[in-house]
């Protein structure tokens, strides 16, 4: 995508490029299909768990900023900035939030477990991803 930036939130050897997701399609200014590699962040020191996401970058993530700057001109943001959507991936719909991410300027999409042993997906898959805004 053309408004993709380089940036940092995995450990360093790792590039963020093959991170970032790409956009499929927008169908009513509400409906996003993406694409982008599920990766792993674990906090340091290690913690018990390590989170997964995908990020979203680029003309989509700007639709996502416009709609969250909508809601917040009307009273109805939420905490750290975040966008409640209803997600898709392969055969599970699942209700979750985004997360603006600044290395990126993007935004973050958390994958839960149960979505992941569902969906038999893993770290380093390309995944397909329908957001309703």
């Amino acid at each position: 995508m053309s408004n993709q930036r380089p940036g940092t939130i995995l450990p360093p050897a790792c590039a963020l490029a093959p991170f970032l997701g790409s956009l499929i399609s927008m169908s009513d200014g509400e409906t996003l299909v993406f694409e982008a590699v599920l990766w792993r962040w674990t906090p340091q020191p290690p913690a018990k768990a390590s989170w997964y996401f995908v990020t979203l970058t680029g003309d989509a993530a700007d639709l996502v900023r416009m709609r969250s700057f909508e809601r917040r001109a009307a009273g109805q943001s939420r905490g750290f900035g975040s966008v409640p959507v209803r997600a898709t991936i392969g055969g599970s719909d699942f209700a979750t939030s985004l997360f603006p991410h600044r290395e990126s300027d993007g935004y973050l999409l958390p994958i839960k477990a149960e979505v992941r042993r569902r969906e038999d997906i893993g770290e380093g898959d390309e995944v397909r991803v329908t957001l309703w805004l």
